[in-house]
């Protein structure tokens, strides 16, 4: 089996002639000192912490930063000048009306990116190949734009095609240019398949990366399915350049960006929990220029697995979940039930409502839902090529008032 790609990119990136673990290892000791004695001269928010530590268990000794202080403290955060800043990504925090959080990245904070992705699309696609990129497009360091160069670095051809579009408009596309692979959510992509395969029309994706949200275990098992190959689940946040996960030949678990990201699993009290525990995903942004974090939780839940059987240095974690989301089991519920394009939903009370669209089992789709409410109230509309995905970005139970349909 070949070893994974990420292995080679760090090699040529850090100018190691082999990576072992005990070269990573080494590597984070002296970036998180680095670090450390970076963050003491800068004086800001982590001015409290050591100026350096004796080895990487003595990183479980420092604080935690959380979300909410990330919010509140861009500028005692940002460890460049204003002027190396090249990109800032901005969103409101997830479920409050307080200050949104501010990530920064430098020119080479971005290029390393690019760099990351490259290795995890090389996994997949080469030269020659079309792929189609249904990821958000922002500007010229948009995450879509960041993939577009990792795409085209490997001499393959990238098709913006965003977020948002029809069925119509993505039909009209793949049959224009044919793509072999794809980049983009996991729901869309099951969507678009079964809506291909409803009107009889040829598929044309035969790979494809999954990212930009969660991955079910049940949408990803039915895509497979139809794809007739395994996907590359991705893992990443802004918080981490947005790369820090990708799947190998393997396709059990995602090797981490070691180099530039140290790890750690903790339960719900903050204590490190031994390797194979499912727990909070914890991260050090070990060599980010412009923002690093030191021990940020990221509220999301995965574990570490075994050594892989590519040979690759660079540890794995496996399926990564949102803490608390009830979306990730209701999409895994649902999209097994065949005939299922899309569907949206929210929560009043005691009552589910769904909006679907597709030709699915009204009643298996009502049984298979009832787990997360007494209630459930289903609309459902056949397909049709004027249909825009429920969801624009990541998927979310609504609450309150539903909306008035798709």
């Amino acid at each position: 089996m070949k070893r994974t790609a990420l292995d080679k990119w760090i090699c040529e990136i850090e100018r190691l002639p082999e990576l072992t673990r005990e070269a990573l290892e080494a590597l984070q000791l002296a970036r998180l000192n680095a670090l450390l004695a970076r963050e003491k001269a800068r004086g800001g928010f982590y001015a409290g912490l050591p100026e350096s530590v004796g080895s990487l268990a003595e990183l479980a000794r420092l604080p935690f930063t959380t979300a909410e202080q990330l919010a509140q403290n861009a500028p005692g955060l940002l460890l460049s000048s204003q002027a190396e800043v090249e990109r800032i990504i901005s969103d409101a925090t997830s479920g409050t009306t307080g200050p949104g959080k501010r990530v920064f990245y430098t020119r080479r904070d971005l290029e390393h990116t690019v760099g990351f992705f490259a290795a995890g699309i090389s996994e997949f696609t080469g030269p020659g190949d079309a792929v189609l990129i249904a990821m958000p497009f922002s500007g010229p360091d948009g995450l879509g734009e960041l993939i577009c160069r990792a795409v085209e670095s490997l001499g393959a051809r990238g098709l913006r095609a965003g977020v948002g579009r029809s069925l119509g408009e993505l039909d009209a596309l793949l049959d224009a240019e044919r793509p072999a692979c794809y980049i983009g959510m996991s729901v869309p992509l099951l969507g678009l398949l079964r809506w291909r395969a409803l009107n009889g029309r040829p598929l044309y994706i035969e790979r494809a990366l999954v990212s930009g949200d969660a991955c079910p275990e049940g949408v990803c098992a039915e895509t497979e399915r139809l794809l007739g190959t395994r996907l590359f689940p991705h893992y990443g946040s802004r918080e981490m350049c947005l790369g820090g996960a990708v799947t190998c030949a393997a396709h059990e678990g995602m090797h981490l960006r070691e180099n530039h990201i140290l790890a750690e699993i903790v339960d719900e009290n903050g204590r490190v929990l031994p390797e194979g525990e499912r727990g909070e995903l914890v991260i050090t942004t070990l060599d980010m220029e412009a923002m690093p974090l030191i021990r940020y939780r990221t509220g999301d839940l995965t574990r570490f697995l075994p050594p892989c059987a590519c040979g690759g240095a660079a540890r794995r974690i496996g399926r990564v979940s949102r803490a608390g989301d009830d979306m990730e089991r209701l999409d895994s519920e649902l999209f097994a039930v065949p005939g299922l394009i899309d569907y949206r939903a929210a929560l009043r009370g005691g009552t589910l409502e769904i909006y679907a669209t597709g030709t699915a089992d009204r009643a298996e789709l009502a049984a298979r839902a009832s787990f997360l409410a007494e209630r459930v109230e289903l609309r459902e509309a056949p397909p049709a090529p004027g249909d825009r995905p429920a969801y624009m970005g990541k998927r979310r139970l609504l609450s309150g008032a539903g909306p008035a349909g798709l």
